[in-house]
């Protein structure tokens, strides 16, 4: 029974991994965004003019756009993911209906494929989908959990707030600091943001801070 249970617990760490990966890619894209892109458009208004107000107003601008944008792109890319997720869970519903027993057995050779022994994959197979089909064939078969389909509205969210947070470190470091110290102060916001930002990721997603910090530095260059 021991190793009956196992391709369940399996799931749900990988359900969880995977909720976490797609909101966690969309911020750091975010916030990735906000600093290079805001940090480009202050620098160059910085340099056409020492008014502060006419560069605030650009970078809040800039910040605003590039956020509702970043929420829209993300929302839209996410759905059409949900979209095709939901129509290959339609086709497998179809298959479970029209040729059960076949189903079943594919679900047994992935599980033999696997390492089970051909008795005990046929029991796993069938005490899985007479339990909950669809969810036991859609997880193994299409990677995909029926109950924590991804979710647009979080990545959406998560990018836009992760590039209004980006946004801002360059945009107060060339408004506070006075004429001759705009540019170097938001060079260094900008630098901070992205070893931030890395080792945050890296953080988060239990990885080496400093291979991701290094990658995200040099990628914004």
């Amino acid at each position: 029974m021991g190793e009956a249970k196992h391709p369940d617990s399996t799931n749900h760490r990988d359900d969880s991994l995977g909720e976490r990966t797609n909101w966690l890619r969309a911020a750091v894209l975010g916030a990735n965004d906000g600093i290079v892109s805001v940090a480009g458009l202050v620098v160059g208004v910085a340099g056409a003019t020492t008014d502060r107000t006419a560069i605030l107003i650009a970078g809040v601008a800039s910040l605003v756009a590039g956020g509702l944008s970043m929420a829209g792109g993300e929302y839209v890319s996410v759905s059409t993911q949900r979209d095709a997720e939901k129509a290959l869970l339609r086709a497998e519903k179809w298959e479970l209906a029209a040729m059960p027993a076949e189903e079943e057995r594919q679900l047994a050779e992935i599980y033999e494929s696997k390492g089970l022994s051909p008795e005990l994959a046929a029991r796993v197979a069938r005490e899985l989908t007479d339990k909950d089909p669809l969810g036991a064939h859609a997880d193994v078969e299409l990677r995909i959990d029926p109950d924590h389909l991804t979710n647009p509205w979080h990545a959406a969210l998560a990018s836009m707030g992760a590039f209004v947070v980006g946004a801002l470190l360059p945009l107060l470091a060339i408004v506070l600091p006075g004429p001759d110290l705009r540019v170097p102060a938001c060079a260094a916001a900008v630098l901070a943001g992205l070893v931030l930002t890395g080792a945050t990721s890296a953080t988060l997603g239990g990885a080496r801070r400093l291979p991701a910090v290094l990658r995200n530095v040099a990628s914004a260059h």
